[in-house]
């Protein structure tokens, strides 16, 4: 199947959430009551603040910070150019994003792709754009469509080969792979401390492009390809 994909017709993209409040302290009562409902289910001994930072997970009490995306090029040679849609403003983000979606990124033969993106990037995103009123791209938009016609690529899923109860993360991904990455600065755990704390967006929009790039060099392994050359990476 994934021969038949041009690597011209697909986008890839990564996220990076945070919690919709800095601190627990200041989530308005309303939705204190629902995540201390929702988080008895895995803090355990600690209580619902405790947890509070893992609420960047859930599509109902976090929201997207950054969305980067990259798409390949193929002639004169092979190019892949990245760009990032970030902000406070969630709400102009999407829009933005999805204003691409409509217009770059609309035919039968176009796909997304993310890893983990089944579970997390895309349902996460739609969600959001509807919570800010946005109506969501054909692209994102499963509700009535087949199986085949959700045009939803996941490396994650892809390497699992119908193995569900595997999980295996993209920096493992790479490494098995031999796909050169920059030192990671920060991790996921760390993006929320980073926004909110030292107010640095610049520097999460920069380790969620690497993340996108070693998307992008992972699914060209797969399918046994060439990997993309630093010199060829542009960032727009």
């Amino acid at each position: 199947m994934l021969e038949a994909i041009k690597n011209t017709n697909i986008l890839f993209l990564d996220i990076e959430t945070v919690p919709q409040f800095p601190v627990y302290s200041e989530v308005p009562e309303k939705l204190q009551k629902l995540w201390d409902e929702k988080s008895k289910n895995f803090r355990e001994e600690k209580t619902s603040e405790d947890v509070y930072e893992r609420a960047g997970i859930y599509a109902e009490f976090g929201k997207i910070i950054c969305i980067s995306v990259g798409a390949i090029s193929e002639k004169p040679n092979r190019k892949i150019r990245l760009k990032s849609f970030f902000g406070d403003n969630e709400k102009q983000l999407l829009e933005s994003f999805f204003q691409l979606l409509n217009s770059k990124f609309n035919r039968y033969e176009h796909f997304l792709c993310a890893h983990n993106g089944k579970e997390f990037d895309y349902p996460y995103i739609a969600r959001r754009g509807l919570i800010n009123g946005l109506k969501l791209p054909k692209i994102l938009d499963n509700s009535g469509k087949k199986p085949w016609e959700i045009k939803h690529l996941d490396t994650l899923e892809l390497w699992k080969f119908g193995d569900y109860k595997h999980y295996t993360s993209l920096n493992l991904l790479t490494a098995i792979f031999d796909i050169p990455s920059p030192k990671d600065d920060i991790s996921g755990a760390d993006v929320a401390k980073v926004y909110y704390i030292e107010k640095d967006l610049p520097r999460i929009v920069k380790y969620c492009e690497k993340d996108v790039l070693a998307l992008a060099q992972l699914l060209l392994r797969y399918k046994s390809e060439m990997l993309i050359p630093e010199e060829n990476v542009e960032h727009v």
